[in-house]
């Protein structure tokens, strides 16, 4: 097939969009499809683009420094589709960019998968917004029930969707690079810069350092544990960057705040951890709470999204309800209540993230691809409120 992707980010980006994207444009050429990628120019784009890429201007994000909202780009898309019509969209964002694929597709008849991977509904409330939540979740209706089919990444954001009037809502999950992210990359080098020796606990959090994050429980929660255990010497690892940098420094200036990393620098830091706190709850999956598993830490985080679906409590992860955050607090002290669980813990967290490889995701997909093919074009019909 010729398969054409259309996002607002992509690699050498860092964030779950991206990555997954790269995943699966990866695992799609393997298989012999051809992929085309519409996206807008970033600010590291200095050379012409490749022949399967097509860049669109664009315009900065506010909050997200170094990328860029897509320009409406109806128009250029008809006429390369025209010239050299795709078999397929997946459409990975829902901004100008992507309502002006959407709309091409439709006047062209080519069929459109789309991909819901982040919720800004919930982040309207983070920045100060929630006047507009409605009227968002209206528009993401009304944009995904104009696809063939809207892909999730859990359980728990599949059923929330459909309960919104949501429609044909499929799963397709993530997965993790498990000979990346391994236990056999922990560095006691590393370890001794944090300041620790054996026997000393590195509780970490890695992602975008940003208000929807809910970062405020990550203080508390560190707090929590080194009042509960005075005589542990703890040390919070926060990896990552974003516009809460400088007030987190500012709050626990005894943490060790190490930027953004990558490749296999990312999988020392998460391998040199023993814990990690994952306090969002505005995660439509969450890759890293797979990339902690397959690292063998013991991971502490509410029961949605990716943390729903691959951890079970006291087995191989601690988990609270969402928005409770004393159970929260209570978990992380349950892990370091005694080695030997922890030890459990961590051991049955590698096990289960060793199972979840990219393979049959993409598999999955593809056939989610060649299956929107295959069906009639759907026609535009006014949306009815549930």
């Amino acid at each position: 097939m010729r398969i054409t992707f259309i996002t607002e980010t992509f690699a050498p980006e860092i964030n779950g969009v991206a990555n997954t994207l790269a995943r699966l444009c990866e695992g799609l050429r393997l298989l012999g499809h051809r992929i085309e990628l519409v996206r807008p120019r970033q600010s590291q784009d200095e050379r012409p683009a490749a022949e399967d890429v097509v860049l669109t201007r664009g315009w900065p994000i506010p909050g997200y420094p170094g990328l860029q909202w897509g320009h409406s780009s109806m128009h250029k898309l008809l006429r390369r589709w025209q010239r050299q019509r795709p078999d397929v969209l997946y459409i990975a964002t829902e901004g100008p960019l992507g309502l002006s694929a959407l709309r091409a597709a439709r006047r062209l008849g080519i069929a459109v998968v789309s991909g819901f991977h982040t919720n800004f509904a919930q982040y309207t409330h983070q920045y100060g917004l929630g006047c507009i939540a409605r009227l968002l979740t209206h528009y993401l209706r009304w944009f995904h029930n104009r696809s063939r089919v809207t892909l999730v990444p859990s359980i728990s954001q599949k059923m929330e969707l459909e309960r919104r009037g949501f429609e044909r809502i499929e799963l397709l999950s993530r997965g993790v690079d498990s000979q990346l992210f391994h236990p056999s990359r922990r560095s006691q080098a590393l370890r001794e810069r944090w300041g620790l020796q054996a026997g000393d606990t590195a509780v970490l959090h890695v992602g975008r350092l940003a208000p929807e994050k809910n970062l405020g429980l990550l203080k508390s929660t560190f707090e929590a544990l080194k009042s509960r255990y005075p005589r542990r010497h703890l040390k919070l690892i926060v990896v990552g960057d974003g516009p809460e940098r400088g007030m987190l420094e500012g709050q626990i200036p005894e943490a060790i705040f190490c930027g953004t990393q990558r490749g296999e620098e990312l999988a020392t830091h998460y391998a040199s951890a023993d814990v990690f706190l994952f306090p969002s709850m505005t995660e439509t999956f969450g890759n890293v709470v797979l990339e902690a598993l397959a690292s063998g830490l013991g991971v502490v985080a509410y029961d949605e999204a990716a943390a729903g679906q691959h951890i079970r409590h006291g087995h191989n992860g601690a988990l609270a309800m969402p928005g409770d955050e004393e159970a929260f607090i209570d978990a992380a002290c349950w892990l370091l209540d005694d080695s030997e669980t922890l030890r459990r813990v961590r051991l049955n967290a590698r096990q289960h993230a060793s199972r979840q490889g990219w393979g049959a995701i993409i598999d999955l997909f593809e056939r989610q691809l060649r299956n929107a093919c295959a069906v009639p074009e759907l026609q535009a019909v006014p949306h009815v409120q549930r």
